[in-house]
């Protein structure tokens, strides 16, 4: 059997796919294409320069490995990189090889054309607290990369951040979308990418703003029929932070406003940077157009923290307000508050108010007290991994049974319940529940939770499943 182009990358995905993690290979090897296989010479597209030097950065050695198990060692990887301009016009394909495949094969240089550079920035539409002639960043100082602590559950969002604050507009990252449950860090994330493009590029007019304001402004320019201008003041922002877009959701007009504004905005070569609580295939009543606007660029999520960054985060936070605490009352804390970063940060800050005011000792003790304030206070929102106890002792079955890749008719409902409730109980998105329940994608979630609902209500037996494990989880 003759070897192609796609047959010998399919099975260098296989291989890849098995050694990192779903969301790395999400993100960066299924938009790649497999182009051409000439001798032992695999050519691969890919979507940008930016994420050619990605790859070549963070993964070349899996590429590597990969390519030799399939092609031998004298193997060579090319990459096409497609490049566009701001019209949209194809330029000619560029090719790169590897730096440690490199034999001297010349890339070409596109220029691309910017016609505005001259235009004068003004201001016509005036904004509550924006000053007519300099458009002021709106942006917090605080919240920078410098206090935006690294871990596993926001190592992709942080690492595109600052990818986009050293070339925005620049990057395949274009728009930017981070999404996440409350208090993990969204907000912070976006200003922390504002802030470095103002500190790398003063010249750059960056803006950030809530949806919420963006549709009261919009609305008021309806009213004193200056929607051009409105439009116009957007379209010369260079950098453009949306916080919470999904307060878009149902408002139509304000939907087709920004619909222009992000065309013209990513046409141009100009940054946008949105934040939301869902991922883009969650979000409901916003218009089909704009989600897929959404997934031009990367869709990346913040996750609650783990044991050890929410120890980092404890303890970076008494550094900064210079305060001492004993190791094992910050563990306690780290262990006991697993929810999201803004209530680990304020337990932290009551167990010293409490220490102040009352001029008590910090003691493990005053820890415990302030700990379950917190955590009585705190819904409880229950794990996915908890579910899925739950539904497999149900049904009298083990975890990885239910994970299985069986067809078998109990399972394959046992498994669909999980799905339906880990939906209902978590604020986890489509793809995150399927990569956990089985390496599922959101496709095989959505179905799932569709079929419960409509066995739900036809077959009573099925009914009755739903109302037990509902009594289980509410406990």
């Amino acid at each position: 059997m003759s070897l192609t182009a796609q047959s010998v990358w399919d099975n260098c995905l296989l291989f890849i796919k098995d050694n990192i993690q779903p969301q790395a290979y999400k993100t960066w090897f299924e938009p790649i294409v497999a182009v051409k296989l000439v001798d032992k010479a695999l050519s691969i597209q890919v979507p940008s320069k930016f994420f050619y030097e990605w790859l070549e950065e963070h993964y070349v050695k899996i590429l590597k490995s990969a390519l030799h198990k399939q092609l031998g060692d004298t193997a060579k990887l090319v990459y096409i990189i497609k490049m566009e301009n701001t019209y949209g016009n194809k330029q000619p394909f560029t090719e790169r090889i590897p730096s440690s495949n490199r034999t001297g094969v010349k890339s070409q240089d596109v220029d691309v054309p910017f016609n505005n550079k001259s235009r004068e920035l003004k201001n016509p539409f005036i904004i509550p607290g924006i000053r007519n002639v300099k458009i002021e960043s709106q942006l917090n100082p605080n919240y920078n990369f410098e206090n935006f602590l690294e871990g596993d559950s926001n190592r992709l969002a942080r690492s595109a951040g600052m990818a986009v604050s050293s070339k925005p507009g620049g990057t395949s990252f274009n728009p930017l979308l981070i999404f996440g449950g409350v208090g993990l860090g969204k907000t912070h994330l976006a200003h922390a990418i504002g802030v470095d493009i103002k500190d790398k590029y003063p010249e750059k007019t960056v803006l950030y703003i809530s949806a919420e304001k963006f549709t009261q402004q919009y609305i008021e320019s309806v009213k004193k029929n200056n929607r051009n201008d409105f439009i116009h003041f957007y379209q010369l922002i260079d950098v453009l932070i949306i916080d919470d877009v999904q307060f878009l959701s149902g408002k139509s007009g304000t939907q087709d406003v920004f619909f222009h504004i992000f065309n013209h905005l990513h046409q141009n070569g100009k940054q946008v940077i949105l934040t939301s609580d869902k991922a883009p295939v969650d979000m409901q009543d916003i218009e089909q157009r704009l989600l897929s606007r959404f997934k031009w660029g990367l869709s990346a999520e913040l996750q609650t923290p783990d044991y050890e960054t929410r120890i980092s985060i404890l303890k970076n936070k008494l550094y900064r307000d210079g305060v001492e605490m004993e190791e094992d009352i910050i563990n306690y804390v780290a262990k006991h508050i697993k929810s999201n970063i803004r209530e680990l940060e304020g337990a932290i800050i009551s167990l010293i108010a409490q220490s102040s005011f009352n001029r008590k000792e910090v003691t493990i003790e005053l820890a415990r007290q302030i700990v379950e304030k917190f955590v009585k206070n705190t819904k409880r929102e229950v794990s996915i991994d908890y579910i899925q106890k739950i539904v497999s002792d149900y049904f009298q079955m083990d975890v990885d049974t239910l994970q299985s890749k069986t067809r078998k008719r109990h399972i394959v409902q046992a498994r669909q319940l999980a799905m339906f409730f880990a939906k209902k109980f978590t604020k986890a998105s489509l793809a995150s529940i399927g990569s956990q329940i089985g390496k599922r994608d959101h496709a095989t979630v959505l179905h799932a939770c569709k079929t419960v609902d409509n066995l739900s209500s036809t077959d009573k037996q099925f009914r009755k499943y739903v109302e037990d494990i509902t009594k289980k989880l509410s406990v």
